[in-house]
């Protein structure tokens, strides 16, 4: 739990509407409000490496709306108060080029490493496309070394090219891999479902350590079983959560650049998350929220629960001792 003696949490909702007041993710704090932080939220509006449809760059602001539904001060199922357990910040945005994916991504990197720069400090960044998790491992590699990925996706994301772009938001880990950021054989993907390229894809994946529960697995083994599984695969390592919100079925996230069907329900996805308490999450992502596509808000109120549930997820942690280098043993129950 954080020692901090003047913790600055969200605008309470009994004093000012929450449709009314600062624009912060759920109103918390800004990050220029506080000397320290212990979790930082960072908009990285990019979609610059996206194949189909384009729309995400605006992925941040509009999660940052939805999040005004959200009320912040306690999470029933974790049982934390996240906001006022912890320093949580909104750090704003990356300020990133729309022309050039490298640059782009040395930019989200420089930023993501300077946010993270000092203390346990952690990191959720609202995307934004896909793309934006490879420079955030970058960042967090720097800091702790390689890091296993939970990665809840309705695609496997580890192709080598497309167009000849080695950096795309399918190809990011592939080249995690290639890069030595991820732990070996520590990684999962889940939610994966749909039509491939070519059976190797499969195999090319499996070669770099990763295994994978498709969407149709949890109509089998269920959910219990699939978090035991996850469990097991990234033990007590650090770990990068990352979640594309086209995990979800396009009846529950139509507003996305890729949609699959088949995919997971809202319930599912953050019953899966909710049952994920003492993984060691160093930091996190939820991307491709593309609002244009989006009816109602459906996707981006998702996509601002999923980013709660994570603040909440990393403040159970915290509570039960878990540092972000990793060592504490057998954490896990």
């Amino acid at each position: 739990m954080s020692t901090r003696d003047n913790i600055i949490g969200a605008v309470p909702a009994t004093k000012v509407p929450r449709y009314a007041g600062k624009g912060t993710f759920a109103r918390i704090a800004d990050i220029h409000e506080v000397s320290d932080y212990d979790i930082a939220i960072l908009g990285v509006p990019f979609d610059g490496g996206t194949s189909y449809r384009p729309g995400a760059r605006f992925g941040p602001m509009a999660v940052r709306q939805a999040a005004r539904t959200l009320r912040p001060g306690y999470h029933v199922e974790l049982g934390v108060a996240p906001v006022q357990e912890l320093q949580v910040v909104d750090a704003g945005d990356v300020a990133v080029t729309p022309y050039n994916i490298d640059e782009a991504c040395q930019q989200i990197q420089d930023h993501a490493a300077e946010i993270l720069r000092g203390g346990d400090r952690r990191i959720v960044s609202i995307g934004g496309d896909h793309t934006i998790a490879l420079p955030n491992l970058r960042a967090l590699h720097a800091k702790h070394g390689p890091v296993a990925l939970v990665h809840f996706d309705a695609h496997l994301d580890t192709w080598d090219t497309y167009f000849n772009a080695p950096v795309t938001h399918g190809t990011i880990f592939r080249r995690a891999f290639e890069e030595g950021l991820l732990i070996e054989d520590h990684s999962i993907h889940v939610g994966i479902r749909g039509p491939i390229y070519d059976q190797i894809d499969l195999e090319d994946d499996a070669r770099m350590g990763f295994k994978i529960i498709r969407a149709g697995d949890l109509d089998v083994i269920g959910i219990d079983a699939a978090i035991d599984v996850v469990r097991r695969r990234v033990a007590d390592v650090p770990v990068y959560l990352s979640i594309d919100i086209d995990v979800l079925d396009p009846a529950f996230a139509p507003g996305t650049g890729t949609p699959e069907a088949g995919g997971l329900t809202s319930r599912e996805l953050l019953k899966m998350l909710r049952k994920m308490t003492g993984l060691n999450i160093v930091g996190a992502d939820v991307v491709e929220v593309a609002p244009a596509y989006d009816h109602a808000e459906i996707t981006c109120v998702a996509a601002a629960t999923v980013v709660f549930d994570i603040i909440s997820l990393m403040a159970a942690g915290v509570r039960t001792g878990l540092p972000v280098n990793g060592e504490v043993a057998n954490a896990l129950t």
